[in-house]
């Protein structure tokens, strides 16, 4: 698994546990992080009566049907940071299966196709049929022949003509 992409949804879920929107932060996803913090923020203020939180504050008891808006943001929050990184997940482990099946599907080490016309692949939209166009041999896309690079995820590539020289 790629640490880089594949989050784990049970530490993002954790995480969002000990503070509302810290799951999100895990995910590098910044923005939903502070807009979830934001939402409990405004939910505590405008939904919470002010005795019951003071009395959160100084240690006293309180009713816990006083702070439910706040645990359903908090929940909500848990639930969509999972569900965000699960989605990460299962994009990770495909992304995986996509290059292997690439590497077995009649492409040589440097991404070109070994005598076949076309090859079929397994792609997150389902089965594809990939064109004579040549592919990056670390991400499988489409390339650019006027680029010594892959646009997509930068790979460095050797060139036959002498480019890269």
């Amino acid at each position: 698994m790629d640490r880089k992409r594949g989050k784990r949804p049970w530490l993002a879920a954790l995480l969002g546990t000990l503070a509302t929107g810290l799951g999100h932060f895990y995910l590098r996803r910044w923005r939903r992080g502070l807009a979830w913090f934001a939402a409990a923020v405004i939910v505590s203020y405008l939904f919470v009566p002010p005795e019951a939180a003071q009395a959160l504050l100084s240690g006293e008891g309180s009713d816990p049907a006083d702070l439910a808006p706040v645990f359903a943001v908090g929940i909500a929050s848990i639930a969509d940071a999972y569900v965000l990184a699960r989605r990460r997940q299962q994009q990770a482990r495909s992304e995986g299966t996509t290059r292997t099946a690439d590497g077995a599907a009649g492409l040589n080490g440097d991404g070109r196709e070994t005598g076949l016309a076309a090859t079929a692949t397994m792609g997150s939209d389902g089965p594809s049929v990939a064109s004579d166009a040549e592919s990056c041999p670390n991400c499988g896309k489409e390339l650019d022949p006027e680029l010594d690079f892959c646009p997509w995820c930068t790979t460095r590539l050797d060139t036959d003509d002498g480019r890269g020289e």
